[in-house]
């Protein structure tokens, strides 16, 4: 199975594609996204570049499955929205060619590949190199990304079984009232 990990970015967009047979991971490609051809404010250039190279990125490599990390809300808010659309286009491209999408937060990456979830870019970039049996260490965004698909290919095996064993399935009678869920 292949899977492709993908850490979004307005400026730069990671990602990464594993090979999953059994118990064996193995790397295929990683690499970057860049957004710095659009001019600066030109917000809905960079989204287009983002949707266009995960397009590629999905044709070029084939894969069947893909994880993404979830953003999560910054001191800044405006940095926070600006994140949320990248992270928005790269899923647009990713559904737009028909791959199924699991979405992981920075810390269930990091406690998957590290072990808990406070370790630090390098740590990810090390164990990262370490789990996929690279010469060197993979770039930062690049290295969340192949930590994302490394997340989903064991998470994906314990989901698998579990759906196997029970029947698994999104709430969709649940009523809103104030905000909570009833």
């Amino acid at each position: 199975m292949r899977i492709l990990g993908i850490d979004p970015g307005l400026q730069t967009t990671g990602f990464g594609v594993i090979e999953v047979e059994g118990a064996q991971l193995h790397y295929v490609a990683s690499g970057t996204i860049k957004t710095r051809d659009a001019a600066l404010g030109d917000l809905p250039g960079r989204l287009k570049i983002i949707f266009e190279g995960v397009c590629e990125v999905v044709r070029r490599y084939e894969p069947v499955a893909a994880s993404v990390e979830i953003v999560f809300v910054n001191v800044n808010p405006q940095s926070t929205l600006l994140l949320g659309q990248a992270r928005g286009a790269a899923l647009a491209g990713l559904v737009s060619c028909s791959l199924p999408v699991a979405e992981y937060t920075a810390l269930q990456m990091k406690k998957a590949i590290v072990g808990h979830g406070h370790a630090r870019k390098e740590q990810i970039q090390h164990m990262v190199q370490r789990l996929l049996s690279l010469p060197g260490e993979p770039g930062r965004d690049a290295a969340d990304a192949l930590g994302l698909a490394i997340t989903h290919a064991h998470a994906g095996r314990s989901m698998a079984a579990l759906e196997s064993a029970t029947s698994l399935q999104r709430r969709t009678h649940a009523q809103y009232r104030r905000g909570r869920t009833l």
